[in-house]
């Protein structure tokens, strides 16, 4: 039993020699490329607000949201995202154009399932599928919008945001927002 802890401790007291003796000649260099030492996944949390144009709400409106985006960045241009928007106040809208039926929208929840691309530097586009939930009637939409992520230290950003979501023949808004996100 004592053979065995003393091998054991000479073992590990000349663990610095064997590192040490990988710095020679035959060390091989290589070299990381941005997206190797930027992490894959980013959180964000978004502060905003939406706007919905008077032809649906008889008078434009600007709703205060909140938003929570989780994306996966498979490459340095090409990720998805999980973005969710909860906007803060009780609206109305015109059901239809011109009709005199109206719908109550009750701070309703938004989450689309993006495609995102970064042709350049800090801009990402991003355009996917979603759904607006609400109590009285939930909503399929589609999203388009632009976000340029300005890069501060230790993984964090800070992001600008505007996108366009169309509920289809329902009514359509337009956001604006601020981001900060942290990779991971």
């Amino acid at each position: 039993m004592n053979k065995r802890i003393l091998f054991l401790l000479i073992l590990l007291a000349n663990l610095p020699l064997v590192n040490y003796a990988q710095h020679g000649t035959t060390y091989m260099h290589i070299e990381k490329t941005h997206h190797d030492e930027m992490p894959h996944l980013r959180a964000a949390v978004l502060i905003g607000h939406t706007l919905i144009p008077a032809e649906h709400a008889g008078e434009h409106f600007f709703i205060p949201s909140w938003g929570l985006d989780i994306e996966y960045w498979f490459s340095k241009k090409w990720g998805v995202g999980l973005h969710s928007d909860l906007e803060l106040e009780t609206f109305v809208i015109l059901k239809e154009r011109g009709a005199d039926e109206e719908l109550e929208r009750i701070s309703p929840l938004v989450l689309t399932l993006d495609a995102l691309y970064r042709p350049w530097k800090g801009l990402v586009i991003q355009f996917g599928p979603g759904l607006e939930f609400e109590k009285e009637e939930n909503f399929p939409l589609i999203r388009g919008g632009l976000e340029y992520e300005f890069e501060l230290s230790h993984h964090w950003d800070i992001a600008p945001t505007v996108f366009y979501d169309t509920r289809f023949s329902e009514y359509h808004t337009w956001s604006v927002a601020l981001g900060i996100g942290k990779r991971f």
